[in-house]
């Protein structure tokens, strides 16, 4: 009688040198097929379009020799016949002549765990399945339920992945015949800055800034252009035009894709006129719905779906928790209603260096800007040393107060408020940050935030320990590196946002 085999003695294959990062989700993906403890395991991998998920799936059925089929937009026979097609190829079996049902179908899929080791299975965009065959989830939570009541010595590792996040919470939500099945639960996440910068392979930090202020942590965009990057931050404005403004690049009609393929048949025109309102700066509902001349219910309507597709995210106020800004999650959408949008139509007819001239300015306002600030605020989150705000922190967010000397004019405003962790709804107060993309940093901008520390104090903020912080994307004088060395401020710079922590 051969040795048992246990989950440790199985060696996990070691992610390809052709998958780029991703190390955090190949070992959770890794662990999971590998496990050989007995019983079928389903897992779940979801994440918006052109994350790579269908890429690093691939290559970890090619690494453990298991199958991948692909799911289409088609109908339930002709899906059928296409797995029936896949299953064969991959067993040597002759293909069956006609397509078999669903629930034999699946059958054959968990079959294939029958032979004593832990086999990856693996249906890609499995919602596009269930658009035809609304019964598949039941389907599959039947065919697990029988192994699990036959006692077959299964090890089949199914992973279900699919694209359209909305329609992936509601097949395994409460309501679903699959929740509560899943042994893994895995969303693939664009790049975040730094590894985003390493991935086009920029060194310059503010270049990479730039750079990700357009096209953000998506890996797919490389391969959009053609891996051209640019050569140096002299040459940034002429990549955007040789790219992204460039009509034969498959990325200048990338957001038009995007919003057709994660919006489905809603309207689109709307969806647009809400992202662009956003990128010039509303930021809650009533002020969209107020910019489009459209009732709020169907403002709300038009950014819940946006959110629930990634597109959109909502963040409350570090001082005011009932106020709800909202954020274009994915920058190339921001770079387009901000910056390009109201150029499109010259981008047909005249030259790009020329459409480019025009938007620069307010690209370098409403777009690089308060995405430097977004940037700052990660960094705190995911970078920052605990010693730089005295404890771990647990949110960064933008924050805002009324400012009673300031009755007619803006409130006060910190662009990173960093919070420790608490059991209550608000966490203690450990730093108030201003950004400053294009500014060179000065005491007045400390004082600024010294104002907004008294202000918190009188509406009954602890703030004995808040550090006040300044974030520039082009330095700062001698007096306030002289102030960093007293301990009265934080300094950060894109060298420290990049590099340090």
């Amino acid at each position: 009688m051969g040795a048992v085999v246990s989950p440790s003695d199985l060696t996990r294959p070691a992610k390809p040198e052709t998958v780029f990062d991703r190390d955090a989700e190949w070992d959770a993906l890794a662990a999971f097929t590998c496990d050989a403890r007995p019983g079928a395991g389903l897992g779940v991998v979801s994440g918006r379009l052109r994350q790579g998920k269908t890429y690093l799936l691939k290559a970890l059925t090619t690494a453990l020799g298991g199958l991948c089929f692909g799911a289409q937009q088609a109908t339930r026979a002709d899906s059928l016949r296409r797995l029936g097609i896949e299953l064969a190829r991959y067993t040597g079996a002759a293909p069956p002549p006609h397509g078999p049902d669903w629930e034999d179908a699946v059958d054959e899929l968990l079959a294939l765990g029958d032979r004593g080791r832990p086999v990856p299975v693996i249906i890609d965009e499995f919602p596009d399945l269930v658009r035809q065959s609304p019964e598949l989830p039941s389907v599959i939570h039947s065919a697990f339920r029988r192994l699990r009541e036959t006692g077959r010595d299964n090890r089949t590792r199914l992973l279900l992945s699919g694209s359209s996040l909305p329609v992936m919470h509601r097949l395994f939500g409460a309501a679903s015949p699959l929740h509560g099945l899943a042994d893994l639960e895995l969303t693939l996440r664009p790049l975040g800055f730094r590894q985003a910068a390493r991935f086009w392979g920029i060194d310059d930090p503010r270049l990479a800034l730039l750079v990700h202020a357009v096209v953000g942590g998506t890996p797919a965009y490389r391969r959009y252009v053609a891996d051209d990057t640019p050569s140096g931050p002299d040459d940034f404005d002429a990549w955007v035009c040789r790219t992204v403004l460039n009509s034969r690049t498959p990325l200048f009609l990338e957001v038009h894709h995007l919003l057709q393929e994660e919006t489905d048949h809603w309207d689109r025109a709307l969806c647009h006129s809400a992202l662009a309102a956003i990128a010039t700066g509303c930021q809650t509902q009533g002020e969209i719905a107020e910019c489009l001349g459209t009732p709020l219910t169907d403002a709300s309507h038009c950014l819940a779906l946006l959110h629930a597709n990634g597109l959109l995210s909502s963040e409350p106020d570090a001082f005011r928790p009932h106020l709800v800004r909202l954020r274009i999650a994915e920058p190339l959408l921001a770079f387009e209603h901000a910056a390009v949008w109201p150029h499109r139509s010259a981008l047909e007819q005249q030259n790009a260096v020329e459409v480019w001239r025009r938007a620069r300015p307010v690209f370098d306002s409403a777009v690089a800007g308060p995405h430097f600030a977004q940037i700052c605020r990660d960094w705190a989150l995911d970078f920052a040393d605990q010693a730089v705000f005295g404890a771990h922190p647990a949110t960064a967010a933008h924050g805002s107060l009324p400012d009673p000397e300031q009755r007619a004019g803006p409130d006060a405003a910190a662009d990173v408020v960093v919070r420790g962790r608490a059991h209550a709804r608000s966490g203690p107060l450990l730093s108030v940050g201003v950004a400053r993309w294009d500014e060179v940093m000065d005491l007045h901008h400390l004082e600024r935030l010294r104002r907004l520390l008294t202000l918190l104090a009188a509406n009954g903020e602890d703030v004995t320990h808040t550090r006040p912080a300044c974030y520039s994307g082009v330095g700062f004088t001698p007096a306030l590196h002289a102030a960093q060395a007293d301990g009265q401020v934080v300094l950060v710079d894109l060298d420290r946002l990049y590099r340090g922590d």
